[in-house]
């Protein structure tokens, strides 16, 4: 995917710092209805083609996420090239935070795969447009708990809409990831009574979920947490966990997660349509992270961004209501709802007052 040939982002950045071995990507998709806001992924991509195709993923799904959340947001993304735990430094967090700056406002970075609130602390050294810091700096603090929080209330109006009740008690739900947003998902399922069933590619996650909740069940990966007697999948890892090999064997009857870009190609709404899964859009119930971070731009005030992330409950029951309405994907009904507001209120901006 070129950036060309994409055709719908407003600007592409590439930036790179050879003292500090910094190479980075920034999207902006767009700022119809404001600044653009996303994280920054920090992941040893095996190319340069693929780090740009996720950054152009990435930015779109974050337009269409701040639309869906009612925020005064666009979208963007940025990733930095290399393995975090090799070439991360002071340095190159610095010199990322200047080449954020130079951009003038137009974008907004906060964290994602790779980097923390302590990074957004070093890079705002550099420029004032970052958000997701450290308490201790005014920030919001660790973006996973609300990200959860969204996840969950997502959940449970894909429950209510599948089963009539909002509640997860009783139910089977497999989480995949107990990283930043799973373990606090887990923590949300197991207080409300429902089996978990879990799975991490890294060892010192399953020790965790040994340590701190013994009642949670542990498989040994993905495949096998896809193909076990599981009500509810909740893909909690990289993106593209819904896709030709995995839907086919899928037993649960909702997917809702925290990973972005769960659906690995177009098509792939339509064939969990086909099944009778009922798929609640990644970048709708998600969408608490990037609400609490958002937040901090005005001043942080948790009570507030809880709140508001807990209006997804009230967006995911309208976006499964208008696709039974419309005979069409819930992943549709999510973008068209998006666009509309992109449109609508972004036309807005043009009115000089």
């Amino acid at each position: 995917m070129g950036v060309f040939t994409d055709g719908s982002h407003e600007q592409v950045v590439f930036c790179q710092d050879r003292a500090s071995g910094l190479k980075a990507i920034i999207g902006i998709y767009s700022t119809a209805l404001g600044p653009a806001l996303g994280g920054t992924r920090f992941y040893p991509y095996a190319s340069e083609e693929e780090a740009l195709h996720d950054v152009l993923d990435l930015s779109r799904g974050m337009a269409y996420k701040n639309a869906l959340a009612g925020l005064d947001l666009g979208g963007g993304k940025a990733v930095i090239w290399g393995d975090p735990d090799q070439i991360k430094s002071e340095q190159l967090l610095r010199a990322y935070g200047r080449f954020v700056q130079s951009l003038n406002g137009r974008y907004y970075t906060a964290c994602d795969v790779g980097t923390y609130v302590q990074d957004m602390d070093v890079v705002a050294r550099e420029t004032q447009f970052v958000t997701g810091r450290s308490v201790e700096y005014g920030g919001a603090g660790d973006s996973s708990i609300l990200t959860a929080w969204g996840v969950f209330q997502g959940m449970r109006a894909a429950a209510e809409h599948r089963w009539g009740t909002p509640s997860l008690k009783g139910k089977r739900v497999g989480v995949a990831g107990l990283g930043k947003v799973g373990k606090y998902l887990v923590a949300h399922l197991v207080e409300d009574g429902a089996e978990v069933v879990a799975t991490d590619v890294h060892p010192k996650a399953l020790e965790w979920a040994k340590a701190t909740y013994p009642q949670v069940s542990l498989v040994a990966d993905a495949t096998a947490l896809i193909t076990s007697d599981i009500d509810v999948y909740a893909p909690c890892a990289l993106g593209g966990a819904l896709n030709d090999d995995t839907v086919p064997a899928l037993r649960a009857q909702i997917v809702a997660g925290a990973a972005n870009n769960q659906l690995a190609h177009s098509g792939i709404e339509k064939l969990l349509l086909d099944r009778g899964i009922l798929y609640a859009p990644d970048y709708l119930v998600n969408s608490g992270g990037v609400i609490q971070v958002a937040d901090e731009i005005d001043g942080f005030n948790f009570d507030r961004a809880k709140l508001r992330a807990t209006k997804i409950y009230d967006t995911t029951k309208r976006i499964l209501e208008l696709a039974d309405t419309e005979g069409i994907s819930p992943a549709s009904a999510a973008d068209r709802l998006a666009e509309q507001r992109m449109a609508e209120v972004g036309r807005l901006r043009t009115i000089r007052i």
